[in-house]
């Protein structure tokens, strides 16, 4: 670390790296005061901040520490100033900072270059390159359409302010990485913002003075992704179940989930997860088809079930399940919960009760010891117990900015957080069954701490549609985005989730997001929330025929899953990634959102774009063989037939793992 001193300014480095320029004409930190006003309405925040000043601090004087600097910024007067701790601790570079107390806004920039690119900020569904963008850090619902340029967000925001923007997202974190080799990550939990507009410096926005920053850098791209995932934690390996063929997503009953398991056995489908969500129950809303929000087997809907999971066992098939952590007010859960007052309240000290569209629920403090306790207990007592392998662990962007929290922190600054302390009771709960490893839970919402607990994300609820920002085309700027915040296990429901406003799933986007699906950590359908008006896997034969056929080649893949889970566990390098990670030279790499490496060896670019019949993408310098025959490609652009059941993929003809797409090669593409 290099403190140089300027005429006028000083410049900081870091292992050779222009990190912070200041001068009295541009500075590098400024210090306002700000009004915010914050309204949920079905987990959708809309967000007001009132800047009511905002002061530059031209002037500073350094002070040499053992492990760093001491920078105090100011203006005119030391009255209005920021204190600045640069220092190294445990190989990483940290940056605390401290403002005047009458100060509640802070701005930090950090040197970049024209031609930077910079990746992460969590789950980001428009955009994979974040340069020339702002992006605001709150869990939230990530709204419908999710572009503000379409009717569907228009209808969306008109109904009930669901429409969503770029960057809404359940998963935001103040996490990037620069293609100049290093990240920088904010463990702070308050609302933040990182603003790459300017080509000349990112801008780190926060509410409050008191940034916690920690970088790293290293000689590679994949280097420093590993660093991160050091920092910030890694997943385990998934159980062998979990990805050795598809996860049906079923839902009516009982004799429901045996009768189309049985239909699609008959078809020779690889099926080895029946995922049931309404295993509680349901409800019906003007939204569509919910979920009675009592985590309790409801055995008038599923009779047997508890002796039919047992025997789908030993067939080879696990049950899954869903649960998220409200409580509806009529189920006896709710009931609990409020007698033991696990429940957060309300500013008059009343059990907050939130709208979820139709009907109330509570919300668990997570905050209290003893209420992430009894959930963890409930989930083993109703869960585990009962033999369920997996579950759904949704939601959690629903806490409301005037919550009042038992452990007496501004609901503010813990919405954020509230994803990872509902990843951790699930996570609990599986270390106090003696299961993890064993069983797994996906969720939707995210933040900083999720990494360690959560066993895998999926992308939530997309439209049924083509739609850029919110179809199957969103979900892979949305893995690769996240793989580089250091979570490496994505997946998504096939066909999407959102059903609104005329939209229909069709037949031909659900074998497109099906193809897709194959090259992902875990293969997984959802009816949606209006079932009837959604193409499922078995509408019709040749449906079944091309599920089938998917379901087999991902099956043919389970070495090679299982080997990226361990390098993900190990090393922190996510299984669905960018090209540059292993190709940081070419900087043609640097600005593909819609493809991407499964692994080191697979290239996959999926068709995303309704009609499509060929594909164009491309290859970097290697030599790659076409999964489907025995053609083989240079680096460059490609143009190629990509019909339904002949996805664009291609190997790397000198991979390890010949003999597995050979096999696959074998099978064949799924023809009509």
């Amino acid at each position: 670390m290099d403190l140089i001193l300027k005429e006028d300014g000083f410049a900081l480095q870091i292992d050779g790296k222009l990190l912070i320029s200041h001068s009295y004409d541009d500075p590098c930190a400024y210090l306002g005061q700000g009004r915010e006003r914050i309204e949920m309405r079905f987990g959708n925040f809309s967000i007001r901040d009132e800047i009511i000043s905002r002061i530059p601090l031209q002037n500073f004087e350094i002070k040499k520490q053992d492990s760093g600097y001491t920078i105090l910024l100011f203006h005119i007067n030391k009255n209005i100033a920021l204190e600045m701790e640069v220092c190294q601790a445990e190989g990483r570079y940290r940056i605390f900072t401290q403002g005047s107390e009458e100060f509640n806004r802070c701005w930090l920039r950090l040197h970049s270059s024209p031609d930077e690119h910079v990746y992460g900020g969590g789950e980001q569904y428009s955009y994979f390159n974040l340069k020339g963008k702002k992006f605001p850090i709150f869990v939230t619902e990530q709204g419908v359409g999710r572009n503000k340029k379409t009717l569907t967000t228009f209808l969306a925001d008109c109904n009930d302010g669901g429409g969503g923007d770029y960057w809404t997202t359940y998963f935001p974190q103040p996490t990037f990485v620069s293609s100049r080799k290093y990240y920088c990550h904010s463990a702070n939990s308050e609302y933040q913002e990182l603003n790459f507009e300017n080509p000349d410096f990112h801008e780190l926005h926060i509410w409050g003075t008191e940034f916690d920053l920690t970088l790293e850098t290293a000689p590679t791209l994949a280097d420093v992704v590993s660093k991160l995932t050091g920092l910030l934690g890694r997943q385990p390996v998934l159980p062998e179940w979990a990805y050795e063929g598809a996860w049906l997503g079923i839902q009516g009953g009982t004799e429901v989930c045996r009768a189309k398991l049985e239909k699609m056995r008959q078809s020779g489908a690889k099926v080895n997860v029946i995922w049931a969500q309404d295993w509680v129950g349901h409800r019906f809303t003007s939204f569509g088809k919910r979920l009675m929000w009592n985590w309790v087997w409801n055995r008038e809907l599923y009779p047997d079930l508890d002796r039919q999971i047992r025997e789908w066992k030993e067939e080879g098939v696990r049950f899954t399940a869903y649960v998220n952590p409200y409580l509806a007010v009529e189920g006896s859960q709710f009931a609990e919960a409020k007698a033991k007052g696990y429940l957060v309240k309300n500013r008059d000290g009343e059990d907050y009760l939130v709208d979820f569209g139709e009907f109330q629920g509570g919300i668990v403090d997570l905050t209290n010891p003893n209420a992430s306790d009894w959930f963890s207990e409930l989930i083993i007592a109703n869960l585990i117990e009962m033999g369920i392998a997996g579950w759904m662990a949704d939601f959690g962007e629903y806490l409301p900015a005037d919550a009042v929290l038992f452990n007496g922190e501004d609901a503010v600054k813990m919405h954020n957080k509230w994803p990872a302390l509902w990843a951790k009771v699930n996570y609990d709960a599986l270390v106090k069954a003696g299961k993890l490893g064993e069983t797994v839970f996906f969720m939707r919402s995210g933040f900083t701490g999720s990494q360690k607990y959560s066993t895998a994300i999926w992308a939530g609820d997309q439209n049924v549609d083509w739609s850029l920002d919110d179809g199957l085309a969103s979900v892979i700027p949305a893995a690769l985005s996240l793989g580089m915040s250091g979570y490496g296990i994505h997946t998504s429901d096939i066909g999407g989730y959102t059903t609104l406003y005329g939209m229909k799933r069709t037949k031909e986007l659900f074998q497109r997001w099906t193809d897709f699906a194959i090259f992902t950590p875990i293969m997984r359908t959802h009816e949606g929330n209006r079932p009837g008006d959604n193409w499922q896997f078995d509408s019709d034969e040749e449906t079944i025929s091309h599920f089938t056929w998917a379901t087999l080649i991902h099956a043919k893949l389970k070495a090679y899953i299982r080997d990226l889970l361990q390098e993900n566990a190990e090393r922190g390098i996510p299984l669905m990634r960018p090209l540059f990670l292993h190709y940081e030279e070419d900087k043609e790499t640097y600005d593909l959102k819609y493809q991407y490496l499964f692994g080191r060896d697979l290239l996959v670019a999926p068709v995303y774009k309704e009609g499509q019949a060929v594909q164009k993408l491309y290859l970097p310098e290697d030599e790659w063989v076409y999964l489907w025959d025995e053609r083989q490609f240079q680096q460059g652009l490609v143009e190629i037939e990509a019909p339904i059941g002949k996805p664009a993929v291609f190997f790397r003809k000198h991979s390890p793992y010949q003999e597995i797409f050979a096999d696959i090669k074998g099978l064949g593409a799924w023809r009509k």
